[in-house]
């Protein structure tokens, strides 16, 4: 049986469809919590409902990456990004003139579905390419993420249209660029290392990949309780330095992933994330011992996906996403269970078991996956 084809160099060509649409999902990621003082002041809604508008795009986003796994068993990768890209700018520009808060919910809603379409196809599409491609994209959103309060700063004083017509424009920048150079093709598993027990490895990626979003989320979601329990004064500075360095540390891993293989490189970051959280019980050592932990799971996401592709097709990858979405819904409200219940000392304890748990999952895949390569045929 032939081996699949090369993987193909990592130009610009091949990097810029996914850039643009990974910086438009960044930015659109971030700006409905920075754009909420701006929906409460347009629609006259309360703090208590306005989280309603950011549910629903989540809602979306979460629904989506199903439809596009089974989207891309009819139709080409390439409609499947168009047609998210298209629903995505649709949702955006509902949002930018809806005319009443049910409206600018609904909008938000179709928005995130397009939004999870997008990113399921194309994070396929790049974790079948390699650990390097997947991850460089993957940078791109955080940076995007990173740039979305900022937007909202400078443009939300004058509408709350702008930024997410800013969002609207740059879709159809994406689709300009998508159609100039395409989207790569969903590359077919390895043949050495096709899986042997494909519904158990695909059981174990799942499950390695919602307790990791858990760990991300949870990180973000609670670090800056649990230092402003500590007597920290500027956890919200904290908190940027961690997702700062999540995003470098995914550019670290688009530019040098390659050298190390990727159960070895998600093994030695799931370690490091949980020693960063062991750490982070010590009140001096709290606020570096975070900046860390986001360096060091900025690889895991995208080399997880990567790993997987290399003993199950591509085309599965969306599904993983939803498992993703699951623990990214469980982990931080456990979390804020056990705040409640134990106050801000059980958050980094929590977290390290959850890393300790991660850390379980990659060496159970490892095995599982090292072993239906051994047993692969010639």
């Amino acid at each position: 049986m032939s081996a699949p084809p090369a993987a193909p160099r990592l130009t610009f060509t091949l990097l810029a469809p996914g850039a643009a649409a990974f910086l438009t999902l960044g930015v659109l990621q971030a700006m409905y919590g920075a754009a909420f003082p701006l929906f409460q002041e347009r629609y006259g809604v309360g703090a208590a409902v306005v989280g309603w508008v950011a549910s629903a795009h989540f809602m979306g986003s979460a629904v989506a990456p199903p439809l596009a796994g089974a989207a891309l068993t009819r139709v080409s990768l390439r409609t499947v990004v168009a047609g998210s890209t298209l629903v995505l700018a649709a949702g955006v520009t509902g949002v930018a003139l809806a005319p009443t808060w049910a409206a600018a919910v609904a909008g938000a809603l179709l928005g995130g579905l397009g939004l999870g379409g997008v990113s399921a196809a194309l994070n396929a599409a790049y974790a079948s390419i390699g650990t390097r491609a997947v991850n460089l994209v993957n940078a791109v959103f955080g940076v995007g993420s990173i740039l979305s309060p900022l937007l909202v700063f400078a443009l939300g004083p004058r509408s709350l249209a702008w930024p997410f017509l800013v969002v609207a424009a740059l879709s159809l920048g994406t689709l300009l660029v998508t159609r100039v150079w395409g989207v790569p093709a969903l590359r077919p598993p390895d043949r050495t290392g096709t899986a042997a027990r494909p519904g158990l490895s695909f059981v174990l990626f799942a499950l390695l990949i919602g307790v990791y979003v858990g760990l991300e989320v949870g990180f973000g979601a609670w670090l800056a309780r649990h230092l402003e329990g500590g007597g920290h004064a500027r956890p919200a500075l904290i908190l940027s330095g961690y997702w700062a360095g999540l995003t470098a540390g995914r550019v670290l891993t688009g530019l040098l992933g390659e050298r190390v293989a990727a159960p070895r490189l998600v093994l030695a970051a799931a370690l490091l994330a949980t020693l960063t959280a062991l750490a982070a019980t010590l009140p001096p050592l709290a606020p570096l011992a975070y900046v860390l932990a986001g360096v060091s799971l900025g690889p895991v996401f995208g080399t997880t996906l990567a790993w997987m592709t290399r003993s199950l097709p591509a085309v599965l990858v969306p599904y993983l996403l939803v498992a993703g979405s699951l623990g990214g819904v469980l982990a931080p409200a456990g979390l804020g269970v056990l705040f409640a219940r134990f106050g801000g000392g059980a958050v980094p304890l929590t977290l390290a078991a959850l890393g300790l748990v991660l850390t379980g999952l990659v060496l159970l895949t490892t095995r599982v996956t090292r072993s239906a390569g051994a047993g692969a045929a010639p």
